[in-house]
């Protein structure tokens, strides 16, 4: 035996509103994520010293690109 619920307009209109919103909610979340790592990984490079960079073999004006990549991939 099965059992069925009848849902009316208004419930289906909420039930997508959630989901929505909470869609919505999830990529913010991701979005932040994602600056953050590239905020803190284009601080870190940027308060190497040139020397350092050298080191590493990263030219100054590549930190802002490595970043990127870091935060949002290639």
């Amino acid at each position: 035996m099965a059992i069925t619920r009848s849902r009316n307009g208004l419930e289906v209109l909420l039930d997508a509103g959630r989901t929505l919103f909470h869609q919505e909610r999830d990529r913010t979340r991701d979005a932040l994520a994602r600056r953050k790592v590239y905020r803190a990984t284009y601080h870190e490079l940027s308060m190497l010293t040139d020397r350092d960079l050298a080191d590493l073999g990263i030219p100054r004006s590549n930190i802002r690109r490595l970043a990127l990549e870091a935060a949002y991939g290639s």
